[in-house]
């Protein structure tokens, strides 16, 4: 009977990896000004991107995997502007 040490590409981390890595590439993660500013994002999103390295979407369409403090950018206007039409 094998174990999966035996057949380290049947499962386990490698596979758990490459399936990121190919998740990553799908979601096409823009460059721009997501390094400038805070975005608004949900925050079951946020919290579902902590645990999984997913990337999330600003309610201004910016796609991208959070990983700095917030508190130290600007609001990203687009972001504010939807947000503002949506609460009234």
């Amino acid at each position: 009977m094998s174990t999966p040490l035996d057949s380290p590409d049947q499962g386990g981390v490698a596979t758990l990896d490459r399936e990121l890595e190919e998740l990553l590439k799908e979601e096409n993660v823009e460059p721009g000004d997501h390094e400038r500013f805070s975005h608004y994002v949900k925050k079951d999103k946020i919290l579902e991107s902590a645990i999984t390295g997913k990337p999330v979407r600003a309610l201004c369409g910016k796609k991208w995997t959070p990983g700095r403090d917030p508190e130290k950018f600007p609001i990203c206007p687009t972001c504010k502007e939807i947000y503002e039409s949506m609460v009234g």
